[in-house]
């Protein structure tokens, strides 16, 4: 593969994933906020990339840097060893993986499929059964840390699966990941990232909430997150997304559109297994009234002007 990142002059880059010599060329489908970030890291640890996202323009920047274009899924699986997907909503999911030129139906067997899309676990499941009738390995693996998570290198990934299937992947998951943990079998990622999405949901209200008091009170904001971030209200999106709210940066590191996609699966499954989620529900009620205001592509931290307006 043309390009700057070769095994050569990045293993000194990235220390935290060593490249499997067994699984080196992947397929990457999904070139958003976190996917192009990811892709890019894998580059950097020299695996050969080949991508594919529905516009051409949004993989401009790593063909560039050497990945290789692929027009359709079918044609991308037909030559990776390891195919991992992160596209925006279910019905994606399922398009690029189910369709004729989708991925199970052209990738060649013992091909690793790993789908980092936070979707449905029935999906994860349907994935998993149908993989294994062609002889394909499939995991589930949504990821939590954002934009600066997928930058860095330090996301989160909860996955579901076989032990023989994780083990073989996490030379690639250490690439993406600091936290990575098999969480059991097929859907157990996506059931894990519902518990994520849940308690997020809620914390985001109780940190635009602060916000909102700190400044009516007469408070300078930056301020009060020096004490409030390192405490017991210490958070995730305390230390990373309040200082955005603050400074009015509202550009996405997650959309807004796929937390309420998020939010909506959590619910569904929680009405499935007799769970009340009231803080849930609320903070998809608030999303919601956001979306409506055409605010459905700005970050989840865009949630502060709500409070704004009252």
């Amino acid at each position: 593969m043309d390009g700057p990142y070769t095994k050569a002059n990045t293993e000194q880059e990235r220390g935290n994933g060593k490249m499997d010599e067994n699984h080196k060329t992947i397929g990457f489908v999904g070139t958003g906020v976190m996917g192009k970030s990811m892709a890019r890291n894998l580059m950097k640890a020299g695996y050969s990339l080949y991508v594919y996202t529905r516009t051409k323009s949004k993989a401009e920047e790593l063909i560039n840097v050497g990945a290789v274009w692929c027009d359709s899924p079918g044609k991308l699986a037909r030559t990776a060893d390891v195919v991992i997907t992160i596209v925006g909503f279910p019905h994606d999911v399922e398009e690029v993986y189910f369709s004729d030129e989708g991925i199970i139906e052209n990738a060649k067997p013992g091909t690793y499929l790993i789908d980092m899309t936070t979707s449905k676990p029935s999906l994860a499941q349907k994935i998993y059964d149908e993989a294994r009738k062609k002889g394909l390995f499939a995991l589930d693996a949504p990821v939590s840390g954002g934009d600066v998570g997928a930058k860095n290198g330090t996301l989160a990934i909860m996955v579901g699966g076989d032990e023989e299937a994780f083990q073989a992947m996490k030379p690639i998951f250490e690439v993406l990941g600091s936290n990575i943990v098999l969480q059991g079998p097929a859907g157990a990622g996506q059931h894990t990232k519902m518990a994520n999405q849940i308690t997020i949901a809620s914390n985001m209200i109780g940190v635009c909430e602060a916000l909102a008091y700190a400044e009516k009170s007469g408070l300078d904001p930056k301020t009060v997150l020096k004490s409030i971030s390192t405490g017991a209200a210490g958070s995730w999106s305390l230390s990373n997304l309040a200082p955005r709210m603050i400074e009015g940066n509202f550009e996405p590191g997650f959309y807004i559109k796929h937390f309420i996609k998020d939010m909506g699966i959590a619910l569904e499954e929680a009405e499935r297994m007799g769970i009340d989620t009231p803080g849930l529900k609320l903070a998809k009620q608030l999303y919601d009234e956001l979306a409506e205001q055409g605010e459905g592509d700005s970050g989840t931290q865009a949630l502060y002007k709500w409070f704004g307006e009252e």
